[in-house]
């Protein structure tokens, strides 16, 4: 008989869901990757999806990997589960999805919520909280559903993350990793477990505990894949569900970020940078840490909303002349767009951004707007794009030093993962910007990666996370910083970045006052 030795690890993303098959030394021996639509949208700022669209694509992706030459699914030990955060759906109690899911990208908001409640309103007003209260229930997909679609709401038995609904149609229960919960939910982020009963978010979203799934530790098994999710997926039946994680968390572990020494950026669509930490430390004043992929543990965050998306937003606003060459090509646009980056020099000529399309609750605040400044004559699209990259870099070394503050730990190593750090020009510039060696991990499917090492300390592969890290994580390239630039990006970073939001955020809030937006 065949040793039961591979990992087979399912990430879905905004974009694409793979399936990916690993050894224990970290190695990806197969991959598929289904493509869709990441959203419709039927109204502006409304993004959602069919959550049929994501089990029909892990079933197909499964079903192209078990036809890859080669792979021996006989040697699967088990499966292992990572997915986008705070993308919500409601179902039955037979696990049918009553609506479209609402995606973590969905923009509207609620102003007519139930409230926090009297007694809570004027505690947080006490504490100077009851914006940021308000903000954070207008903004919680669970408002809206309840006010705006109470029939689909009276009807929901669970609420839950993609991550749950997954595990779900893979194992016909209602169960969910402690590790994935992230998002607009009566989580309780230090504790790492629901809020209790009196918690005020219980009341404000109008959710009970009961329509919650169970939650298990990351690395516990969920259970066996059924019979019907076999035939679906060709995953052998009664393979074990290792609990996993949120895709950032698996990308800190697949980067092995085990201590808030390294500094672990993702440049996805969201750009952050996280560090790992045993302490449950807040980023900003009433903003949780996440839970990491290991048990017990927290991720501190810092997270710029619209991050790389910023350069999908770039192609398709000034990047025609890119797009048409790359279709002749046979390429992608974003390989064509290096060039843009050689020809601007480090600075950009003085054009500075301030990448803020879509301000979060705390940083920089919700009146926050994007911005460039410093625009001349000389300045061109390859001027621009460049300070999108710079832009990005400024923000989370801001992001960085207050990690370094919250923490009491110099952040003194970066590891770059996600689709961005695949630009040798926005690593070099992540070098230069933060003035610290910039590594990409040796595999790209970093939170792919992550989630096979949950699974395989869940199953006794690896001992601990500590020799999973060993065993399966390496540097790839690494980046240096270039001193000339670095000198340059400290003085921009200083005396211009730093200033910058300070200088504007009064006009930002004139601008929302007289125009609505952001609301």
């Amino acid at each position: 008989m065949s040793a039961k030795d591979l990992l087979l690890a399912i990430d879905n993303g905004t974009q694409s869901i793979k399936a990916l098959l690993f050894d224990p030394e970290g190695n990806l021996l197969a991959k598929e990757q289904v493509h869709f639509e990441p959203y419709f949208s039927i109204k502006p700022g409304w993004t959602e999806q069919d959550p049929l669209v994501y089990w029909d694509s892990l079933c197909t992706a499964c079903q192209r990997l078990w036809k890859r030459e080669g792979v021996d699914k006989s040697r699967i030990a088990g499966v292992s589960l990572t997915t986008q955060r705070s993308s919500v759906i409601n179902v039955d109690d037979k696990g049918n999805p009553l609506r479209p899911a609402m995606l973590w990208l969905d923009q509207r908001k609620t102003e007519n919520h139930p409230g926090a409640g009297p007694l809570w309103n004027a505690l947080f007003a006490v504490a100077g909280a009851k914006s940021t209260v308000d903000h954070f229930l207008s903004e919680a997909q669970s408002s809206w559903i309840m006010t705006r679609q109470p029939e689909i709401w009276k009807n929901t038995h669970k609420y839950l993350l993609l991550s749950g609904y997954l595990t779900f149609k893979l194992l016909d229960k209602f169960v969910d990793s402690t590790s994935s919960q992230v998002g607009y939910i009566p989580f309780n982020y230090r504790k790492l477990k629901w809020a209790n009963s009196l918690d005020f978010r219980w009341r404000a979203q109008g959710l009970k505990p009961r329509q919650m799934p169970e939650l298990i530790e990351a690395a516990k098994v969920l259970g066996e894949i059924t019979s019907q999710a076999s035939e679906a997926t060709g995953i052998p039946k009664g393979l074990p569900l290792i609990a996993g994680a949120a895709d950032k968390a698996c990308e800190v572990l697949g980067s092995g970020g085990l201590e808030p020494s390294l500094g672990c950026l993702s440049y996805g669509t969201t750009a952050t940078i996280n560090v790992a930490s045993k302490k449950p430390v807040s980023p900003f004043w009433l903003a949780p840490p996440y839970p990491a992929a290991i048990p017990g543990a927290y991720n501190i965050e810092v997270e710029i909303f619209r991050g790389y998306w910023m350069v999908s937003w770039f192609k398709k606003e000034f990047g025609f002349e890119e797009r048409m060459e790359a279709m002749e090509k046979g390429t992608e646009p974003e390989i064509l767009f290096e060039k843009l980056v050689e020809e601007a020099p480090p600075g950009s000529m003085g054009l500075m951004l301030q990448p803020y399309w879509t301000p979060g609750i705390k940083h920089p605040g919700p009146e926050g707007k994007g911005a460039i400044i410093g625009f001349g004559d000389v300045h061109t699209r390859a001027h621009v794009y460049r300070s999108i990259l710079e832009g990005l870099a400024y923000a989370l070394r801001e992001g960085k030093e207050r990690l370094e503050k919250r923490t009491g730990t110099p952040i003194n190593r970066l590891a770059v993962s996600g689709g961005g750090s695949q630009s040798d020009s926005a690593m070099q510039i992540t070098a230069d910007v933060f003035g610290l060696p910039a590594v990409r991990p040796h595999l790209y499917e970093t939170s792919g990666l992550g989630a096979a090492m949950i699974a395989a300390v869940g199953l006794g592969l690896h001992k601990d996370f500590s020799q999973a890290v060993s065993a399966m994580t390496r540097p790839g390239a690494e980046f240096l910083p270039i001193e000339e630039n670095r000198q340059l990006y400290n003085r921009l970073y200083k005396e211009v970045f730093l200033k910058m939001y300070k200088r504007l955020g009064p006009i930002y809030k004139s601008i929302r006052d007289i125009t609505g937006y952001p609301s």
